[in-house]
């Protein structure tokens, strides 16, 4: 019985441990199916009508599952650009390689200003070409496409160079106060246009917006698992070295 007592704390500290990791790893698996669907609603979405860009009203309840939602904006260009480094390695377009996604401030019928992503300069693109590419549609237009939520730089995004006006996240916030937008009236998010809205010049090249959701949670569920398994290994060694010791064998 002396064992089976030894055992009491340890096997009620491993029963918790247990508990939480099953429960960490069941609600990753949740997870994982509340981001399948969402995916699969993304997809479907993308092609259907577009709906008009959420107002400043609704900016506050904005989130993942808003992320490239197609919508239908109406107003006119403002002057300016900033500038998005990508490289497309698969395009949609004719045009791939590095290059620049080009975001021009966009004011709305309503009086709210939105950052419309016109499309890919190629890098080697330069002089009267792409000083004729930067030059948006004047007058009033109605432009359409796709949601994108503005995203935080973290600690492995290079510094954007505010005098070429060059980015490395899509923070909304910062391009508009480098071009001098009011921000309590810059909407939360960009609005990558349709491949239609691609000039006959061919540029900026549109539509090339990449659908990726980060969706590692079958990952982590596998982690969750893998340790509550490697609990259970360790406490039934360590149960079957106190409750048959090991005899030490005495010296000659």
């Amino acid at each position: 019985m002396g064992g089976f007592k030894k055992l009491l704390i340890p096997a009620l500290a491993a029963a918790v441990g247990l508990a939480i990791l099953l429960n960490l790893g069941f609600w990753q698996l949740n997870r994982l199916e509340w981001k399948n669907g969402l995916i699969a609603q993304v997809e479907e979405g993308i092609g259907k009508a577009p709906l008009p860009a959420p107002g400043p009203a609704t900016w506050q309840a904005l989130d993942e599952r808003d992320d490239y939602l197609h919508v239908v904006l109406e107003g006119a260009f403002l002057e300016g650009n900033t500038f998005y480094y990508t490289a497309l390695s698969d395009p949609a377009g004719p045009l791939g390689g590095p290059g620049l996604m080009v975001y021009a401030p966009f004011r709305t019928t309503d009086g709210w200003t939105v950052l419309v992503n016109r499309g890919f300069l190629p890098q080697e693109l330069d002089g009267e070409p792409r000083q004729k590419a930067l030059g948006a549609p004047s007058g009033r237009v109605q432009v359409s496409g796709l949601l994108r939520l503005s995203e935080k730089p973290n600690w492995t995004t290079p510094e954007p160079n505010a005098t070429d006006r060059l980015w490395f996240a899509r923070d909304t916030g910062a391009m508009g106060d480098v071009l001098g937008l009011d921000p309590g009236s810059l909407a939360p998010y960009s609005v990558d246009l349709d491949a239609a809205a691609t000039p006959a010049a061919g540029v900026p090249q549109a539509g090339e917006t990449l659908v990726r959701f980060k969706n590692d949670h079958l990952g982590y569920a596998l982690t969750w698992f893998g340790l509550a398994a490697t609990l259970v290994g360790v406490f039934l060694a360590y149960a079957a070295s106190v409750l048959w010791p090991r005899k030490q064998s005495s010296g000659a």
